[in-house]
């Protein structure tokens, strides 16, 4: 990050991303880079479905491109990385080169060796794939090319899946290098082409204008000292030839008013309001949930009031129908309160809702043996009728442990466990 704050500080150009200032946390101990707010960038310009950019368009993104990449190169800095969604757009149409994260300095005196594991595979330079550690601006020229022919057709050109199928991919369109590039390149792979390709520009690029393919082959060869520089490529007759590049404001721009920084704090408000609203909501369920339990606790000391009071006129029921009367006519007041008090119970009427009865599979008896033995057996218990049998033997048996012992009276369970003095 150091490194790319101290190139970013160098660069000062319209199309190019400018830093405008450092944040820190304190709590996090982070640093973050301050730059322009962006509303799209140029992956998004190129997709859009049903839609090409024109000639004019393509050559005023290009020139923005390439003066970005002019100005970089003469401060001695690679990009790098130059693909469409590192282009970002502006809301006005000016393209900026941005994220400067793998760029480096390039001194061509002394030259110092670099790694090659640098830009993404769609957009890297074939010497870049062959392992080449001394190179200079050629690689973003190369990807500048890949971009060009991208914006013309509307999807990348070359997007292969692995480092080999991306060389095969060059080569096919680029044509088999000459001996000479092996020698000149001073390769440390031994990496050939198996078979021997033909350039087929024409043939892959037929829909494109015929002013783009002096600056598409140029930008697109296999020999980085062919490709020139940034400031040669925009001299080109690309750039001079009919139709010329269309203004900012004849570009394409996804700009909404929601996607200002300003928009997205309102909606932050907003969304942080609804919360607010929402918790306001579960406190005030939450207060009813504790009225409803006040409510059950006052039903539940009814209840007792209402069973000692019947109690007690039970013990006075004796003294004479006057006093069977007046107990009648309370315990009948005292049950319809309790009704009417119970109905607006949450407890009572979750409980109503309940199925009496849990229902099985149908197919759940067939893995039962003797089952009508078993529904009889079920039966007895539940009717406490153990000697079912005609010979006063139980009609089922059970173990010890799961025998109810509150049904059998002293000396059966002495019987039942040998505790018999005889």
């Amino acid at each position: 990050m150091a490194r790319e704050i101290m190139m970013l500080q160098k660069l000062d150009h319209p199309n190019v991303i400018k830093l405008e200032g450092l944040a820190t946390s304190r709590m996090q101990y982070s640093l973050y880079l301050v730059f322009d707010y962006m509303q799209s960038d140029l992956t998004r310009i190129i997709s859009r479905p049903g839609q090409r950019l024109t000639e004019p368009q393509v050559k005023s993104y290009m020139h923005q491109l390439l003066s970005g990449l002019q100005h970089c190169h003469e401060r001695g800095i690679l990009h790098r990385d130059i693909k469409a969604s590192n282009l970002l757009i502006d809301k006005n149409g000016r393209l900026k080169i941005a994220d400067f994260g793998l760029a480096n300095l390039f001194i061509p005196k002394p030259k110092r060796p670099l790694t090659s594991r640098v830009v993404t595979l769609w957009y890297r330079a074939p010497e870049l794939l062959l392992g080449s550690t001394d190179y200079g601006v050629g690689i973003d020229l190369w990807s500048a090319g890949c971009l060009l022919a991208e914006m013309f057709i509307g999807r990348p050109i070359m997007p292969g899946r692995t480092e080999v199928e991306q060389l095969h991919r060059i080569f096919k369109l680029c044509g088999s290098p000459p001996e000479d590039y092996w020698k000149i390149m001073r390769l440390a792979t031994s990496f050939r082409p198996p078979q021997h390709y033909k350039p087929s520009f024409q043939e892959a690029f037929r829909d494109l204008p015929d002013s783009s393919f002096g600056l598409l082959t140029t930008l697109l060869a296999l020999n980085p000292a062919y490709r020139g520089t940034a400031a040669s490529a925009l001299h080109s007759l690309f750039f001079t030839s009919s139709p010329l590049a269309c203004e900012l404001s004849d570009l394409p721009v996804i700009y909404r008013e929601e996607d200002e920084p300003a928009q997205a704090n309102n909606r932050k408000k907003h969304k942080k309001s609804k919360k607010q609203s929402s918790r306001a909501f579960h406190e005030g369920h939450g207060r009813r949930r504790s009225l409803s339990a006040e409510q059950l606790k006052e039903d539940i000391e009814s209840s007792k009031e209402a069973e000692r009071y019947s109690e007690a006129n039970m013990s006075g029921q004796e003294t004479g129908n006057s006093g069977s009367s007046s107990y009648s006519s309370s315990v009948k007041g005292n049950r319809e309160v309790q009704k009417l008090r119970a109905s607006f119970s949450p407890i009572r009427l979750s409980r109503q809702n309940m199925a009496m009865r849990t229902e099985a599979h149908p197919n759940a008896v067939r893995n039962i043996q003797n089952y009508t033995l078993l529904q009889a057996s079920i039966t007895d218990i539940i009717n406490h009728n153990p000697a079912g049998g005609g010979n006063g033997m139980p009609a089922y048996r059970r173990s010890i442990s799961t025998l109810d012992f509150r049904t059998l009276d002293p000396d059966k369970i002495n019987k039942l466990f040998g505790l018999d003095k005889d």
